[in-house]
């Protein structure tokens, strides 16, 4: 990581200002029943001790001498002990702590989901925020949307990792080979199996055995032809279960076709992250699935040999020609952040304080990019990092996990990234932000899918995998589909989502 380009003026320009100690003051003092007046300086306040459990998704988190987070404890005046948790861990470990009652004071909750969490909630362990929130302007900056879905019973438990809601996840696609081919754009579904059967039959970086898709992030191509993020669709005030209807058979008709005819990896149902990484960066590839600044990242080196690669994010697909253009939605958060009952209500407020701070101003420019003429310099107006902020563990990888940055170029920039494609992605961001969809069911839950969902859920994959590399016919999906809309236990699935999204809809 050489250089960091973002434009100041998108970050959110909230401050507040945090004492360390108090001002000199006046008091009235008795001395042999006379009163008299003096100045009197106060000790500074002693540092609020905070233990903060979170996630990190870089190789090393920071350590206890990190000089991002002393900076953040002269400026919050807080004594900080930070329990950093793989990415890949981290849910399991959550689990863990919350069974064991081994609370740290501020924990970062994976999803507002976690079925622990919303018990201990019920149970009393945890702060209702929500008298508080209006005290600490950086969090009150949050999406309202956000907000609504993160509550429980209509009351804020934790605070939202705020992120945006337009920008993230998509196809990315090979511009270059577009070029050489002279094809367009693909805009629907059927234009892109044309686009991946051209980049296989002419193998436009001439590799051997080049296919269309990575097949990463491959369930993205159920939500075109679903029109959803994930299975729910909000139909004239109801949440419709999209998995049962003709156009989930429609996508794994699509697959099955892409695996048929050798467009997608015949092994993708094995695939590991590098692996997927490996087929797009090879020139094996010319189609894989992540968010603008991530894929940057990992096919800069690709770039540099051949700066005629270009991988270009694409705007939106529509399932068919002259269907309904989608992109998806973000869920505007990465977890949230919750505070335990067992932390005394004026260490509470201290705990708010701080991620008040990390969540906007001169606050938010410390969690994103670290200490200036340290970690990075201005510009121009832009701040350009260095590769100390590499060292340091900088960024939305590690500090970005326990703070809101809902920056709207959260997902658009990355070291190193020329000004023009920086100017590109955020183009193609505003044109998402006019068609995204997003997920209704966000933050909702069903006591009967918390108890039986996890095993329909890998049944459904299980059978869409089989179905799209050929194992068992599509009829036989067909007669799993009959036995799941006869399934009280799955039909009462949909009927408690259904009650508790109505419940949403009422308090909105």
């Amino acid at each position: 990581m050489k250089k960091l380009l973002v434009l100041s003026t998108l970050v959110v320009s909230f401050s507040l200002t945090v004492a360390c100690s108090s001002a000199p003051s006046s008091a009235p003092a008795k001395d042999g029943g006379t009163t008299t007046t003096k100045e009197e300086t106060k000790a500074p306040a002693k540092p609020t001790e905070i233990k903060v459990m979170t996630d990190f998704t870089i190789t090393q988190p920071p350590g206890a001498d990190n000089p991002v987070l002393k900076e953040f404890e002269k400026r919050t005046n807080t004594k900080l002990t930070v329990q950093w948790i793989p990415g890949s861990d981290y849910a399991d470990r959550v689990n863990v702590a919350l069974a064991a009652g081994d609370i740290a004071d501020l924990i970062k909750i994976p999803d507002i989901t976690t079925a622990l969490f919303r018990q201990m909630v019920k149970q009393g362990a945890f702060w209702d925020l929500t008298p508080y929130i209006k005290d600490y302007p950086n969090l009150v900056s949050i999406n309202p949307k956000t907000w609504s879905n993160t509550k429980i019973d209509g009351k804020s438990y934790a605070i939202p990792a705020g992120r945006p809601l337009d920008g993230g996840g998509f196809f990315d696609i090979r511009k270059d080979w577009l070029d050489k081919l002279g094809l367009k754009m693909p805009t629907n579904m059927d234009e892109l199996y044309t686009v991946m059967k051209a980049f296989k039959d002419n193998a436009p970086d001439g590799k051997k055995d080049t296919i269309g898709f990575t097949m990463r992030g491959s369930a993205t191509i159920d939500e075109v032809f679903l029109g959803t993020v994930g299975m729910w669709k909000a139909v004239d005030g109801k949440l419709v279960n999209m998995y049962l209807e003709p156009e989930m058979r429609e996508s794994l008709v699509y697959q099955r076709k892409l695996y048929q005819e050798g467009l997608i990896p015949q092994d993708f149902p094995v695939l590991k992250e590098n692996q997927y990484w490996e087929l797009a960066t090879s020139g094996r590839a010319g189609i894989t699935n992540e968010t603008p600044e991530a894929l940057f990242r990992y096919t800069m080196d690709q770039w540099k040999k051949d700066p005629k690669v270009e991988w270009t994010p694409m705007v939106s697909l529509a399932p068919k020609a002259g269907g309904k253009p989608y992109v998806p939605q973000g869920t505007g958060m990465n977890g949230v952040l919750a505070i335990p009952k067992s932390v005394p209500e004026q260490k509470m407020k201290a705990i708010l304080n701080f991620v008040n701070y990390g969540s906007g101003g001169e606050g938010l420019d410390l969690t994103l990019y670290g200490i200036k003429d340290v970690h990075y310099t201005l510009t121009d107006g832009l701040k350009v990092s260095n590769d100390k902020a590499v060292a340091d563990s900088v960024g939305t990888a590690t500090w970005g996990k326990m703070f809101s940055t809902p920056v709207v170029d959260l997902w658009q920039y990355a070291a190193g990234m020329p000004k023009e494609v920086y100017q590109r992605n955020m183009k193609i961001t505003e044109e998402r932000a006019k068609v995204s969809v997003g997920n209704p069911a966000i933050g909702l839950v069903s006591d009967t899918d918390i108890k039986l969902g996890a095993d329909y859920k890998k049944k459904i994959a299980d059978m869409k995998t089989q179905v799209i590399i050929g194992k068992i016919a599509l009829e036989d999906w067909d007669k799993y589909i009959d036995t799941l809309k006869k399934d009280p236990n799955y039909q009462k699935i949909t009927e408690e989502f259904n009650v508790e999204y109505k419940k949403r809809l009422a308090q909105n």
